[in-house]
Order: structure tokens, then sequence, then C-alpha cells
């Protein structure tokens, strides 16, 4: 994994199985972006058996072939649909396309793990929603800025246990780095990546709903620019948006394709919580200037202020209880209102964000 890449980040974790080889068998479908590396391997930790894979890019079959060697290539995406012993699907495609696969995979009796963001428009979603209660198929979403980052997860754990109270406050920043020669030509392009706060918004807006116990919220205001991607146009390389939970806990969030070069990762993660017995901040990836390692969590409460390096501490539980929920059609690891709910506020606060600035494309 390049700490300096964010689109291949797949951290990978100490394995717990929760079933046994050959209990729970998966595939891949689609590869285009990176974090297909990070869902397979979160599965694979938890006991899951990767059995095929199939894009329609050769090279990116190749690829996944040499991270995965026992995964066989499959000569369709159908050869892998049909296939009754296939439990799940994963998959990262184009976003604008996820809604579509997903349906699909529902159609042919399995569940579905995809990429976020799962939609780029509210009527992908809407008829997703009824694809999915039509079949009773599982339309699961990877929203690794929570599921697959130890701190996160330990900050859900303090939170369960009492430790800041009730959480009336969440602020998020998800800066990124662009790196845009590395990037496809769909990434710039609206019509496909639906924008920046559909795209890497939809993260806060998850990370909200979840630390705040929240079920609904309001977007109160958002908006969105292109101060310097001269070069693409169709680009939004800054976003930001405030919300208010149906608790009345409030949310404001920033994400942007501003990360320096000099920056030891591919963007310098960082949640605060403020609850009514205490507050933590994490730093997910890196502890600028002072620690190059990620996952730490700070904690202040009635009990004084604290320190927590929880890498290669903590684990990744959402994917032994994804695997879980799947074979016995529970809701333990994410229920499916919680999915989309947060797909639905990274839509309206994209929809209604206002235009704030547009770099001058050159002549």
């Amino acid at each position: 994994m390049s700490r300096k890449d964010g689109m291949n980040y797949a951290p990978k974790g100490q394995p717990h199985h929760v079933v046994e080889d050959g209990e729970f068998i998966f595939a891949a479908i689609a590869l285009d972006h990176g974090h297909i590396y990070g869902m397979c391997q979160g599965l694979l930790d938890a006991g899951a058996s990767l059995q095929k894979v199939f894009d329609p890019d050769p090279e990116k079959m190749k690829a996944f072939q040499n991270k995965f060697p026992s995964v066989q290539i499959a000569t369709s995406e159908s050869e892998i649909l049909e296939d009754p012993s296939i439990h799940l699907v994963a998959a990262a495609a184009i976003p604008s396309k996820r809604s579509e696969l997903g349906n699909r995979v529902m159609r042919h009796g399995k569940d579905y793990f995809t990429d976020k963001t799962p939609f780029t428009t509210l009527e992908q979603l809407e008829e997703t929603k009824r694809i999915c209660k039509e079949t009773k198929q599982k339309y699961m979403v990877y929203y690794s800025e929570r599921l697959h980052v130890e701190s996160a997860v330990y900050a859900g754990q303090l939170i369960e246990a009492g430790a800041i109270g009730e959480v009336i406050q969440v602020t998020g920043f998800g800066p990124h780095r662009l790196n845009a020669p590395s990037r496809p030509d769909w990434f710039f392009k609206k019509e496909y990546y639906g924008g920046i706060l559909c795209d890497i918004g939809s993260h806060q807006i998850e990370q909200f709903l979840f630390y705040t116990g929240n079920k609904d919220a309001t977007v109160l205001h958002s908006k969105v620019a292109n101060y310097t991607s001269t070069d693409y146009p169709e680009l939004e390389d800054y976003g930001d948006a405030t919300l208010v939970g149906e608790n009345g806990a409030s949310h404001f969030f920033r994400v942007d394709w501003h990360t320096p070069d000099g920056l030891g990762v591919w963007g310098d993660g960082r949640l605060f919580l403020i609850g009514t017995k205490g507050t933590i901040e994490i730093r997910k990836y890196i502890d600028v200037a002072k620690d190059t390692t990620g996952d730490h969590l700070y904690l202040v409460n009635d009990d004084g202020e604290q320190h927590f390096s929880v890498q290669g501490k903590v684990g990744f539980p959402f994917f032994g209880e994804l695997i879980l929920d799947c074979l016995h059609r529970t809701e333990h690891a994410m229920t499916q209102e919680h999915a989309f709910k947060a797909a639905e506020l990274c839509l309206i606060a994209q929809k209604q964000a206002n235009l704030i600035y547009t770099s001058p494309v050159q002549s």
C-alpha cells in the first residue's frame, strides 16, 4: 500500500476468520478504482474465499491476480453472476455505473458490496432501493474512512462505552492528494464521479450519522469550487457542507484535493467529536511533524487527557460482521437504511451546493 496514494488505500489487518475456508465465497467485478483491493483484503482477513474476478480490461485483471494469486480469471461478468456458489460480489466500478451493476448482482440473488460513493443521482438511489426490497439482497457500501481505519473504529467503541457522553457535534476534514497523472479520464468528468460532496463527502456524512446515532439529517448548506484545477474544468477540488441531525447534533465537513506533496501520506484526515462529557480527536493517517504512523486518537474527559496509538491493535470488525450478516440475513455490520441514508444526504448536499469559484480555463 502506498501511503502517498489514496486511490490504492488497502490496509491489511490481523486475520480474524469468522467462517471456515470455503464457507463464504465472493468474487470481484469492475476494477476501476483501487479501493477494490482494500475491500477484498478486508473480506479475506475475515475468512472469506475470493474465487473469481472479471473486468473488461485484461491488464486490470492481471494486476489483480498478481495481488491475489489464487483468484480465477472469469471470461465474463455473467460467469460470476450465474455461479450459484458465490455469495457476494465486491465491485469498484466507475461511480455512475455502480448502481446498475449492483442491481444486476442483486437480481441474480447475490449480495453486493460497492465502493463509495454508491450512487451519483437520486434516481439511481430510488431504483436500487426498490430492487433491494424486491430481491431482499444487500447493497453494502465501503465507507472506508470509518470502516477501514482503526482509530475510527476505536472512537466508535469509546462512544458506545460512554467515554464522551452523547455526541453533539462532528467536524470532519477529508483532504486528498490529487496526483492527476495517475487518475483515469472518468475521474475528471462530473457525469461519472458525481461531484466532490457526492464522492469523498460520502465518507464524512456516513461518519456523522454513525457517531451521533442519527437515522436522518438535514443539509443546511453546501458549497463547491474549482480553485486550481484549470486543466480539468469539471473537477471540483473543494467542497464543504453543514448538516443537523434529527436529534439536534450538528456537522461540518470539508473535503478537497489540495494535499501538498510534502505530506508523507495522501491526506491528513481528521475527525473531531464533541460530546456532552468529553471530546475525541482522530488523526487517521499521520500525526503531522510528530509521528509518521496513523491511527492516533486523543480523548479528553473528566478522567483527564489521553493519547491512544491504536494501529494494529483494534482491527476491522466490519468485514467479519458483513460476512455473518450475509449468511444469517442480519444487520450487525451496517443497516441497509444507514447505507442508503448516508448516500442520499451526500447526493442532496451535492445537488444543493453553491458553486463559489471556478478556475479560469487557460487559453
